[in-house]
């Protein structure tokens, strides 16, 4: 196993949001997301080798009622529930966008190495889920990802504190524009179909950055 090198921490708002970025070959590290008792809207940035969301509810045993994940193409949440067994179970993959029910407050993890491909989403016109990809800690702002795809109409999170949506607005600018890191899950509203990113090469960035 490749020994623990995490080169670069970062610090989200709502918690502690910490994630690596450079090579592939190079990197093993962590995401954190911080939940509470109810839903809460998390992504699985890292490669940890898990294949169902059932994979996923084994590390937690006994906090997760049910997990659900939007599928575009029917505009409609899919769950999982928890009846001893996950009935309607489903699969999951390195960039990966849940909603999960928890019945305590836990700290949820993505830990593994880097993915072998940055993130990338296949965005239909409604309603979709992305997180922002690991390769773009330029993108620090909601709004970034707004004026790069061009073709979204609101951009939302999910705030668990209040159990709400919190949503920016395309006015001809981006109201409510909100922070964003790295490995943070949004749910975008797309008015044509569109891949993103488009690009492969990250950024560069500082050694170690934090935000507050």
């Amino acid at each position: 196993m490749k020994k623990l090198i995490i080169p670069l921490l970062f610090i989200f708002a709502i918690g502690i949001l910490a994630a690596v970025e450079s090579e592939p070959s190079a990197i093993v590290g962590y995401v954190k997301y911080p939940c509470v008792a109810g839903l809460n809207h998390i992504a699985l940035p890292m490669d940890q080798g898990l294949t169902m969301a059932s994979d996923f509810a084994a590390l937690y045993p006994d906090m997760l009622d049910t997990m659900s994940y939007w599928d575009n193409i029917t505009q409609t949440w899919f769950a999982a529930i928890n009846v001893g067994y996950w009935d309607g179970d489903f699969p999951i993959h390195p960039g990966s966008v849940m909603m999960i029910y928890a019945l305590t407050p836990f700290n949820a993890y993505s830990i593994g190495n880097m993915p072998a491909a940055n993130a990338t989403y296949n965005l239909l016109v409604g309603l979709n889920d992305i997180m922002i990809p690991l390769n773009r800690s330029d993108i620090t702002m909601a709004s970034t990802v707004g004026d790069e795809i061009q073709v979204l109409d609101t951009m939302s999170y999910w705030d668990n504190a209040t159990q709400t949506w919190f949503a920016t607005i395309n006015v001809g600018y981006w109201d409510g524009d909100f922070p964003v890191s790295i490995g943070s899950p949004m749910q975008v509203y797309a008015l044509s179909p569109v891949t993103w990113p488009s690009r492969s090469v990250s950024k560069p960035v500082s050694p170690a950055k934090q935000s507050k």
